[in-house]
């Protein structure tokens, strides 16, 4: 019956609404003067079922005026009934005017009535036929808990009963206070009970609402939440909803800065619009994740060019294409331009830098995966260190006013290629600074970024989905950890305070346990780890081994006496660097090393330069490893001699 009259003609279902509303303001004009003359089978006169008549036909033009029965009952609002009741006002109004010049008796107090039940009446059929509807519906949605009662909570819930997939079951408070109290017809219960609800409740999932300015801790949050082996999700940020880049029931897994568990580094926005608006910016990897989300930012402090230098032509054609949909609609009248180009020639880059007035680099470009700069030590030395020489050589060559390197944790105290070639083109940089004083030089260094190419947060989210087991090298390894529009804020503060060879890292708080991450994560998405005490679980963690240089923590600083900075949170470290006439011997060895093939010559330079390289392992250059090494090498500095 109820599928019936769903597939009817929106024209017929709009018809039976007019005819309901008819018989049932009649029914009230008539129960008005049966209540108030206080007959029970009041019989109208005839000038009484005229006053009748005319007046219900009168609501019911004005109702259809008033888009009443536009509304699809399903979806009934607040607006619908504030139609109803200027609707009811009005036929009130009519039934004292009409009964005055047609010369009828209606009491005063008629009217009165007459309204109240109409009102009831109107509004009631259709919350009637609404719950009729969605009833059936609501058993299939999957219960949910709303952590959240303010703004964000209310738009929430209001989302979710609009669609077809979730059901409000109770908000969550962290007010003791309003424990037990109601909130748009769902019980309220406190973060501290929430355990006892949710089976209770029959909550198959809790989403976190929280309003920008809420001032909660997320950490006591997640922790408490972690024990309820429900998924917990988010709604996107107020940011997003008024950018109109998402909607408030688009329901996701949580943000990663969630899993951080403390308050996120925010820049001095005054100091970094300062050194952007109405510049000639450049990135290098703008195609990267850190080089990306740098331009984001950037983007938004309206530099009047952003050059966009990227050696892929996808990753270039992704965030080009990105920025200028961003740019257009925000109308932020940014040129800007994507080129192709790879750091490590220095022509290229000075004749971009040249041709556009380049006043600022962000050197974004590197190799920064551990393992495979492990496995491709040329490559990455060619790239880290040499990219970063040559892309500073032209800026100095450009007049470029300010570089900012992007480095690594892994550059303190290296074990692995990676981190040694990151230290050494922080050298190069220093060296620089020396060397002349028209480009002031900084670096940048922070820990691990949760969402990039190489974090284990998206490798640890991909093998849950798959079913497990998580991955984790070590059962005691930690790392710092950073979000990547957090790590990208430091950037462009620390590029604006620096004056010449910086080095500047973040205070990240406490490092993160990769395992505990993992079992986090675990539990945040509804699940059980898998152990000997509980072999029923859903998810295993295993542990593979530490890999080819890495190590089970990371540094940021190599001395112990940072040094503070105008940013509570950003410290400048005190380190050793080298003249530039011994940063140029380094570099011409490398150079000889990298013309002859010679992996192991190169490791041999690393570990000689002051860079604290440390290697746990042997060379694991897959060429190197799988060829006739003296060979190579012989063929090398045969061309080398041949080319010199």
């Amino acid at each position: 019956m109820i599928n019936r009259f769903l597939n009817l003609p929106r024209v017929q279902k709009r018809i039976i609404s007019v005819a309901s509303d008819m018989v049932v303001l009649f029914f009230a004009i008539w129960a008005a003067f049966a209540l108030r003359l206080e007959q029970e089978l009041w019989i109208p006169t005839r000038g009484h079922l005229m006053v009748a008549g005319i007046t219900v036909l009168f609501t019911i033009v004005v109702f259809i005026r008033l888009g009443l029965y536009r509304a699809v009952i399903r979806f009934l609002g607040d607006k619908a009934f504030l139609t109803i009741v200027y609707g009811v006002f009005a036929s009130a109004l009519a039934l004292i005017i009409l009964g005055y010049m047609l010369q009828v008796p209606v009491p005063r107090s008629v009217p009165i009535i007459y309204g109240s039940l109409a009102f009831l009446f109107v509004s009631g059929t259709r919350l009637g036929v609404r719950m009729l509807l969605n009833h059936p519906g609501q058993r299939n949605r999957e219960g949910v808990a709303i952590v959240g009662t303010g703004e964000t909570g209310m738009a929430l819930a209001s989302a979710l009963r609009q669609g077809t997939e979730y059901r409000p079951m109770l908000f969550v408070t962290f007010d003791k206070t309003h424990h037990k109290t109601m909130i748009d017809g769902l019980p309220v219960v406190s973060i501290d009970l929430v355990a006892k609800y949710i089976p209770k409740y029959r909550v198959r999932r809790v989403l976190l609402a929280l309003d920008p300015h809420s001032g909660v801790d997320r950490k006591r949050l997640l922790h408490q939440l972690e024990s309820l082996e429900v998924p917990v999700q988010t709604v996107p940020s107020m940011s997003e909803l008024v950018a109109g880049q998402a909607r408030i029931n688009d329901i996701r897994d949580l943000e990663l800065e969630d899993l951080l568990g403390r308050d996120t580094v925010r820049p001095d926005a005054a100091v970094v619009s300062a050194s952007l608006f109405g510049k000639s910016v450049m990135v290098t990897g703008a195609g990267g994740s850190i080089g990306s989300e740098l331009c984001r930012q950037i983007l938004q402090h309206k530099p009047k060019h952003l050059v966009l230098f990227e050696q892929s032509e996808f990753s270039l054609y992704s965030i080009e294409r990105e920025l200028t949909i961003t740019n257009q609609v925000e109308n932020l009248g940014v040129e800007i331009h994507p080129l192709l180009g790879n750091v490590v020639h220095r022509r290229r880059c000075e004749a971009v830098m040249r041709a556009f007035g380049v006043q600022s680099v962000y050197h974004a470009a590197a190799y920064k995966h551990v393992p495979l700069v492990e496995h491709n030590v040329i490559e990455g030395i060619q790239n880290n260190v040499f990219g970063s020489f040559h892309v500073a050589e032209a800026a100095i060559a450009a007049g470029v006013e300010r570089f900012v390197l992007i480095s690594t944790d892994k550059a303190v105290r290296p074990t692995n290629v990676m981190g040694a070639s990151k230290r050494l083109a922080e050298l190069v940089l220093q060296g620089l600074a020396q060397r002349q004083s028209n480009t002031v030089f900084s670096m940048v260094r922070f820990g691990n970024v949760l969402g990039s190419s190489g974090s284990v947060v998206p490798l640890f989210r991909g093998q849950i989905r798959d079913g497990g087991p998580l991955t984790v090298t070590h059962p005691d390894i930690i790392r710092y950890f950073m979000t990547i529009p957090e790590a990208s804020q430091l950037v462009l503060q620390a590029g604006s305070m620096g004056q010449g060879g910086e080095v500047f890292v973040l205070d990240m708080g406490e490092p993160v346990k990769i395992a505990d991450l993992a079992r986090k994560m675990i539990h945040l998405m509804g699940l059980t780890e898998k152990t000997e005490d509980r072999p029923n679980g859903d998810i295993e963690i295993t542990y593979s081994g530490l890999r080819p240089g890495e190590k089970l923590y990371e540094e940021l600083l190599i001395g112990n006496d940072p040094q503070g900075t105008a940013h509570p949170r950003i410290m400048m470290a005190r380190e050793v660097s080298l003249p530039w006439v011994q940063v140029e011997e380094l570099l011409s060895a490398l150079t000889q090393a990298s013309h002859a093939f010679d992996c192991q010559r190169i490791i041999e330079i690393l570990k000689e330069a002051p860079t604290g390289y440390a290697p746990n392992g042997e060379t694991a250059d897959l060429v190197w490893c799988n060829s006739d090494q003296e060979a190579v090498v012989t063929s090398g500095a045969n061309k080398v001699l041949h080319l010199g």
